[in-house]
């Protein structure tokens, strides 16, 4: 299995879009109601806010590929592109997401290590993100990978304010 992480570029739009769609359905689909999740993805992934969210200096995305498949994705913030204010030490993971064929195969430990060295390339100190408390699968993946909850936050899916946990971890 040849696994390698590039970049992903305006170019990449429409797979980024593509697997936007693909990997926060097989998340979130089955919790979620209809009318929202459609929703939620018309707003967060539609062609021209994922162009948006390219453009801007501070955040990166990037593609993880298994056999020069794209198997999944991260979204980084730094700064001002931080969903939250988590002060300028941090480094946020907004969006992890590994299509279901490709989970189970050690690829979140692997994005998750290119973050910690994305944020220790940016003087960072903390690494923080954003988990539904009820992804029981996520929560205890970040935490057997060092992270903690720190706080809490609402999400919007649709209509419905959810809960998200905040997890740091710290930079060693």
């Amino acid at each position: 299995m040849t696994i390698r992480i590039e970049i992903c570029t305006i170019e990449h739009v429409c797979e980024l879009q593509e697997i936007s769609y693909e990997t926060f359905n097989e998340t979130f689909k089955a919790q979620n109601s209809p009318e929202n999740m459609k929703a939620y993805l018309e707003k967060a992934f539609n062609r021209e806010q994922l162009e948006t969210e390219l453009s801007i200096a501070d955040s990166q995305f990037l593609f993880i590929y298994v056999n020069n498949k794209v198997a999944g994705y991260m979204k980084v913030n730094i700064n001002d592109a931080q969903s939250e204010d988590m002060g300028v030490e941090s480094l946020e993971i907004e969006r992890v997401y590994i299509k279901k064929e490709f989970q189970k195969h050690g690829l979140g430990k692997v994005l998750l290590h290119k973050a910690i060295e994305m944020a220790k390339e940016h003087h960072k100190t903390n690494i923080w993100l954003g988990v539904w408390e009820k992804n029981e699968n996520a929560i205890a993946f970040y935490e057997k990978m060092g992270f903690v909850q720190t706080g809490a936050h609402a999400f919007y899916m649709g209509d419905e304010e959810q809960i998200d946990f905040i997890m740091t971890k710290k930079i060693l």
